[in-house]
């Protein structure tokens, strides 16, 4: 099993949608924890002001869900199946394919470890 996201700072490094307002974008930053089997995580940058993110692991598989507000006051909510890879550096990287259960849409996005 690739090793733990407790403690990793992530950022979007790719993303199959146009970009659209209230989407995660490069300037968006997260936070992971986990616990056991629980994965966690806050992230905030660019148009998301807050998010939430909470759901568990099992072997290299994430399944989470996700609520977040937007500068301009909008709150949205969806679910997300990830992969974690570990990279030949090292760092931890997450394949994911997301849908939003609160408006139309979904996508494929990539987020990779960011080391200080």
């Amino acid at each position: 099993m690739p090793r733990s996201l407790d403690g990793l700072l992530m950022a979007p490094i790719a993303d199959d949608t146009a970009r659209a307002p209230g989407q995660v974008g490069s300037a968006t930053r997260f936070r992971y924890h986990e616990s056991g089997t629980q994965v966690w995580a806050t992230y905030e940058g660019g148009d998301i002001t807050r998010g939430y993110l909470v759901g568990t692991r099992e072997g290299d598989r994430l399944d989470f869900r996700y609520v977040q507000l937007t500068r301009d006051g909008a709150t949205a909510s969806g679910h997300c199946v990830s992969r974690v890879v570990e990279l030949p550096d090292g760092r931890v990287r997450l394949e994911e394919t997301w849908e939003w259960e609160s408006r139309p849409g979904g996508g494929t996005s990539v987020v990779e470890e960011i080391r200080p």
